[in-house]
């Protein structure tokens, strides 16, 4: 078995989508917006209802959307601004399951325009990629 399934599990479209970490310990997201500006909001819910904002430390980097350095980001909290940056329109950042309040399972990223995809890892069981339980709510 490959990475899929035995290590990840990803969501290609993943602004505005309630992620569940109930099998999983953490979510990073990767964004990406050509040369523009781009925010990102991130909030908690329980199964997709009672959102909130997400109180919580994420420490994103930003670098270029072709590859290159990473370059760190001052620690924000639930709303990340990349900002104008043409050289640099990619950020990267985690949200592990502890990071969550008591009784919320769901972490969604909304991305005010440009790519937003979350990679779901350190999976609780591996399992074939067929098997892998659904990872939106």
């Amino acid at each position: 078995m490959k990475g899929l399934g035995r290590v990840y599990n990803v969501v290609a479209a993943a602004s505005g989508v309630h992620i569940p970490l109930t099998n999983a310990t953490a979510v990073s997201f990767v964004t990406f917006l050509d040369a523009g500006t781009q925010i990102a909001t991130i909030k908690e819910s329980v199964d997709g209802a009672s959102e909130q904002a997400l109180d919580c430390n994420v420490y994103p980097h930003k670098g270029p959307g072709v590859g290159g350095t990473w370059t760190a980001m001052a620690e924000q909290d639930d709303t990340l601004d990349l900002g104008t940056d043409a050289t640099n329109d990619c950020m990267v950042f985690t949200v592990d399951a502890a990071q969550l309040s008591d009784g919320f399972n769901c972490v969604e990223v909304t991305v005010s325009g440009g790519i937003c995809i979350a990679i779901v890892h350190d999976l609780a069981q591996q399992r074939k990629p067929a098997n892998l339980p659904r990872n939106v709510v």
